[in-house]
């Protein structure tokens, strides 16, 4: 393998990662299904959970999803190690969450990753959650139009940004005036 191809594979492996989190973040599941081959894994001992092949996932990660009041993912690159169409991989991450049931906190911790290369790119065939960190004292904060204990607090939200929205298409620039 050369040199290019083997950073440009690095590069798409990241970018597998990232996009992991983004479906995560968006809560998009049937995005984070497709990131897995037929016979992905994503496991998460501590929960615990194992969800086998991309409709197990989607439908899991749905079920998780109507647990929380909010959850916040931040993830970061971490070692990989490539062997033709087969790579390994490390990516941490940091958490913040808090579940509908009151349980809340924030955690660090480690994804352990097996990765295909496929017709469609790269894609997970293992991903395996280890949390490193996890302190479940009372979060001080809360999310916008979350229904945790600071939610009814106006002064906490008085001055946060109204959600994302995509940017409308810019229109074409006015004609030149003829001269």
């Amino acid at each position: 393998m050369n040199d290019f191809q083997a950073t440009a594979d690095r590069v798409e492996i990241q970018a597998l990662q990232g996009e992991f989190t983004d479906a995560v973040m968006m809560r998009d599941r049937a995005r984070l299904a497709r990131l897995f081959t037929a016979d992905g894994v994503l496991r998460m001992p501590n929960v615990p959970i194992e969800l086998v092949g991309p409709e197990q996932i989607r439908l899991g990660g749905e079920k998780l999803q109507e647990q929380w009041d909010f959850f916040v993912q931040t993830t970061h690159p971490g070692a990989i190690e490539i062997d033709g169409d087969t790579a390994t991989g490390r990516a941490y991450l940091h958490e913040l969450a808090r579940l509908k049931s009151g349980f809340q906190g924030l955690n660090y911790a480690v994804y352990h990753d097996r990765y295909q290369r496929t017709p469609d790119g790269w894609r997970f065939t293992e991903r395996v959650y280890e949390v490193r960190y996890l302190d479940t004292t009372p979060l001080a904060g809360s999310a916008p139009g979350s229904t945790g204990p600071h939610a009814a607090d106006p002064a906490r939200h008085a001055a946060a940004p109204a959600p994302y929205t995509e940017p409308a298409p810019s229109s074409p620039p006015p004609p030149a005036a003829a001269g």
